[in-house]
């Protein structure tokens, strides 16, 4: 299960997670070999100091989970997040903007947390996909293609719906061979896990990380925002 361990976000992002919670996560994460775990911006440094040398990165979320923040904020809450020992940075798209038809706003505002985060954290952009048309969707992978986002990924978990088979194939022809593609939201098993990836997907965001990778029921097993 190894290749499937390594595509795994381990995902807790809750409000009323508590610190005993994060340090299970992180243990889980070190112990099945996960891609990273991801937290709120808070427990970040908290994160980054139990997973040290583990090889597991430590990702968390920006502009969540509306999207809804300032570009200036978004940048600043990236700038903290690196600072503290995030690898990656999971921003969310401006939705209502995007959907305003006022493109370049979407542009600049994944412009500036790409630049903010050059050479220093992945930017992977929630598109929020059940909230996005077909022609939407297109058209927010294709800016997020470039403007130099590494990954795109389709919900928060605090959306409607979640990841589909033929949302993750959608994006991965519109991006191409090159960027990442995130299936988070409401997957629970390894089958569907391996669907997501069948379809094109290059990591997998779960709160059910360790039943992905196992088949047994992890500690994070519920509904928290992926």
């Amino acid at each position: 299960m190894d290749e499937i361990a390594k595509k795994i976000d381990h995902t807790l992002l809750k409000a009323e997670c508590t610190r005993e919670d994060i340090i299970r996560l992180c243990a889980e994460a070190k112990e099945y070999g996960l891609a990273s775990v991801c937290v709120n911006p808070y427990w970040v440094r908290l994160a980054a100091k139990l997973l040290e040398g583990s090889g597991v990165k430590v990702s968390t979320v920006v502009g969540f989970p509306l999207g809804a923040t300032s570009t200036f904020v978004k940048i600043a809450e990236a700038k903290d997040a690196i600072a503290g020992g995030a690898a990656e940075i999971d921003m969310v798209l401006n939705i209502g903007v995007l959907k305003s038809g006022d493109f370049e706003t979407v542009k600049k505002d994944i412009e500036g947390v790409v630049i903010a985060c050059e050479g220093q954290a992945a930017v992977k952009v929630i598109l929020e996909t059940g909230l996005l048309s077909y022609e939407e969707k297109i058209i927010a992978c294709s800016i997020c293609k470039m403007e130099g986002a590494d990954f795109v990924k389709t919900s928060t978990g605090f959306g409607p719906g979640g990841a589909t088979t033929d949302d993750i194939a959608l994006m991965r022809k519109t991006i191409g061979p090159n960027m990442g593609v995130m299936a988070s939201g409401g997957i629970r098993d390894l089958v569907t896990a391996r669907q997501m990836i069948g379809a094109g997907a290059t990591r997998i965001g779960t709160s059910a990380g360790v039943e992905v990778v196992i088949g047994g029921k992890g500690e994070f097993n519920r509904k928290d925002g992926e």
